[in-house]
């Protein structure tokens, strides 16, 4: 039987939000100090921390479940901005333009964001719960941190190249990257310390710590066990 959690459909809704949240705001490229980013990646990083805590805790199969449920999710937002941009507006509506411009490219974000997002998920999960069992459950820093490190090159490459590219001078693009991915894991050590407080303190609620020792990796395996 199933064990049941406490926490893990907060953490599951937390990390989906995050999801929406940046895609939407990555419409946007913004210029803070020395960095230039899009703006969703203000929180994106954030995912990473709830994919590390997810697959951490609970193991690889059920944060493989929120990565594919964020997915979806993702897929059928774009759908809907979609359809409510190709809808002709009413007669006293003067914001289509506006709509367009702003939410009228996500679709393309999106599709970057959905590929840069499976691949970088995907692979961030994976590492971190093949180094828990390297490292027999010591130095999480290890853990999240290196696991972040490959999972954003990918992501971030990725998602730039496909959503800017074309659109935006290369020099630009190459900015976009390099800001993009030092700021992203410039988030994750940032965050270790609170990373470290909320894995211990659910593993404490939950009675759980997983270790993926007989886990199938395959990203496509949608059966209840592992």
């Amino acid at each position: 039987m199933s064990k049941s959690y406490k926490h893990l459909d907060a953490i599951a809704t937390l990390f989906v939000t995050v999801l929406l949240i940046s895609n939407i705001t990555s419409t946007k490229i913004v210029s803070l100090g020395w960095f230039t980013f899009d703006g969703g990646t203000l929180i994106f990083p954030l995912s990473y921390i709830f994919g590390d805590i997810l697959t951490e805790v609970y193991g690889y199969s059920r944060s493989r479940k929120v990565i594919w449920l964020g997915f979806f999710c993702a897929f059928l937002m774009a759908v809907t901005f979609s359809l409510v941009g190709a809808l002709p507006p009413a007669a006293d509506w003067k914001y289509q333009e506006a709509y367009h411009q702003i939410l009228g490219s996500t679709p393309r974000i999106v599709a970057a964001s959905l590929i840069a997002y499976w691949v970088g998920e995907f692979s961030n999960s994976f590492i971190l719960a093949k180094l828990k069992i390297l490292t027999r459950g010591k130095w999480l820093w290890t853990r999240t941190i290196g696991s972040t490190l490959v999972g954003q090159v990918l992501d971030t490459a990725i998602f730039i190249l496909i959503a800017f590219f074309g659109i935006v001078p290369n020099s630009v693009i190459w900015a976009l990257i390099v800001s993009n991915y030092l700021f992203k894991c410039g988030i994750e050590i940032l965050f270790t310390p609170m990373t470290y407080m909320v894995t211990n303190w659910l593993k404490r609620q939950e009675q759980e710590d997983y270790y993926d020792t007989n886990t199938n990796f395959n990203p496509f395996r949608f059966s209840k066990t592992s």
